[in-house]
């Protein structure tokens, strides 16, 4: 699967992802085989970063 490039759509992707079949962020990617980093840093860019205890960008 091709993750989108739009900012806001990855974030809604990756958070229902989150939300309904990974336990975190490095399981997802590891499944997805994605970068972990590219992730947190292209959501950072519209201000969202990872939370390990809500497991979902906020």
């Amino acid at each position: 699967m091709s993750l989108p490039t739009d900012r806001m759509m990855l974030l809604s992707v990756i958070n229902t992802k989150l939300r309904d079949y990974y336990k975190n962020l490095d399981e997802l990617c590891d499944d997805l085989n994605e970068d972990k980093n590219e992730i947190i840093n292209k959501l950072k860019e519209i201000d969202y970063s990872y939370d390990e205890k809500l497991n979902r960008f906020v």
